[in-house]
């Protein structure tokens, strides 16, 4: 029997639409099926692959090597050496599968940080985490009012026509972000969950993310969403956290007293907890700042000791070693780091990057040590701050689609983003972490959620 066996495999990944081979031009179901399960077993392949070199050689933590892991299986690399390849593992048409699947697994691990988070060690740091999320959102905004009147002189950096308020606006928010999912997983595995420097670090980096989110709305409304949209997002989103904070742990209270009583976490309890959970990441996604926060700030009032045990041996095994990852290629799948093709744009791009250091660690050290923190916590503090990430690369996916910045911008800044999280742990432990540990106030880093 003559066959082709490479043309059989290829045609594993065309299209095969309806029955009917006259409209065979789009993805059917088994399409997406089979792309999908191939995609997942790569993916989870090289994270952990990645994950693992990237601990023994460069001492990144796991979360660190996913994040390089998501642009190793985009155009950066595999497809920039084998686009063929790239583009039948990862057509476009399945960009739409792998942004849900993202979205449920990073709104699901920051549910799970959620449940960790120690609202007595808040109390205690309030002052410093106030004056630390100021800081982090006044600082970047001046670095950016100095800086983007030169990246507006320099063509195809930002939009044809776009306002020196609005390329300032959208600047500000980019520097001013911290990877709020990728803080919390290197807290985790720092074993800085429980510490009071892990809960001032997460609340003052919540609360900067959810400010950058309200500026890309009202950039947004000034590109022709109209004002209508950050309003809704400003409005609903703070009404929504109200909410949650006011009745949310009265509300599910009874969840936790049946844990307690049956001495384990049933499928009833588990699937309320969950709806729950989808509903908050809902109206926050919905609302138009982001369904992390809506898993985030549901978690955090949650029931704590057996339910949140539980919850965690149930939950959080699946979610960080195959949802999770889908977050960070999907991000890769929008990263193209070859578009900094030049010595200029090389030096902007290398300004930026020092520029958003500056603004970002230098702020929140500053602020820290205002507030009464020693110099040590200080700069521990800095270091984690300054970590950006893949909440970066989400935010710039955005202004790109949305015709704010150009791809060279785009890719200084994915620069920017990779170049501060690869910081954030070096930094932490060479400040911070090391001597802690010496000293028996940190134990020895336990991997977290790795």
């Amino acid at each position: 029997m003559d066959f082709n066996l490479i043309a059989m495999l290829g045609d594993v990944f065309g299209k095969h639409g309806p029955a009917a081979a006259a409209v065979a031009s789009t993805y059917s179901p088994g399409d997406f099926s089979i792309h999908f399960f191939l995609q997942l077993a790569l993916i989870m392949g090289a994270c952990r692959v990645v994950g693992w070199a990237g601990r023994k050689f460069l001492g990144q933590p796991q979360v660190v090597g996913e994040m390089i892991a998501g642009v190793i299986l985009g155009p950066s690399l595999l497809g920039l050496y084998s686009p063929d390849l790239q583009a039948a593992v990862f057509p476009k048409e399945m960009r739409s599968v792998l942004y849900t699947g993202a979205q449920l697994g990073v709104g699901l691990y920051m549910f799970l940080v959620g449940t960790t988070l120690r609202l007595d060690h808040f109390a205690s740091k309030a002052k410093s985490a106030i004056g630390v999320s100021v800081s982090g959102i006044a600082a970047p905004f001046v670095i950016a009012f100095l800086i983007t009147p030169f990246l507006l002189t320099v063509p195809g950096l930002f939009a044809e026509g776009i306002s020196a308020t609005n390329a300032t606006l959208f600047m500000g928010a980019c520097i001013a972000l911290t990877a709020f999912p990728m803080l919390a997983r290197i807290i985790n595995e720092q074993g800085l969950a429980h510490t009071s420097l892990g809960t001032l670090a997460l609340t003052a980096g919540a609360f900067d993310d959810a400010v950058s989110w309200c500026v890309l709305a009202l950039v947004l409304a000034a590109f022709g969403a109209g004002p209508g949209v950050a309003v809704l997002a400003i409005g609903g989103g703070v009404l929504w956290a109200a909410a949650v904070v006011l009745f949310g742990r009265r509300v599910l209270a009874p969840l936790g007293r049946m844990v307690e009583r049956e001495g384990h976490m049933s499928h009833t309890v588990l699937g309320l907890t969950l709806i729950a959970f989808c509903v908050s990441a809902f109206v926050m996604d919905a609302v138009g700042i982001h369904a992390i926060f809506g898993g985030f700030i549901i978690g955090a009032v949650m029931p704590r000791g057996l339910f949140a045990a539980e919850l965690k041996k149930k939950v959080e095994p699946l979610t960080v070693i195959l949802l999770l990852p889908m977050f960070f290629t999907y991000s890769g799948l929008n990263t193209r780091l070859d578009m900094i093709n030049s010595l200029d744009l090389f030096l902007i791009a290398l300004g930026v990057l020092v520029a958003s250091v500056l603004a970002k660690f230098g702020a929140c050290y500053v602020a820290a040590r205002l507030a009464g923190e020693d110099n040590r916590t200080a700069l521990g503090i800095g270091a984690l701050m300054n970590s950006r990430g893949l909440m970066e690369l989400i935010i710039i996916n955005i202004g790109l689609q949305k015709g704010i910045i150009g791809p060279a911008l785009f890719s200084m800044l994915v620069l920017m983003a990779v170049a501060t999280t690869m910081m954030a742990t070096p930094l932490f432990e060479l400040f911070y972490g090391r001597k802690a540990r010496e000293s028996g106030e940190l134990g020895a880093a336990p991997g977290g959620m790795a």
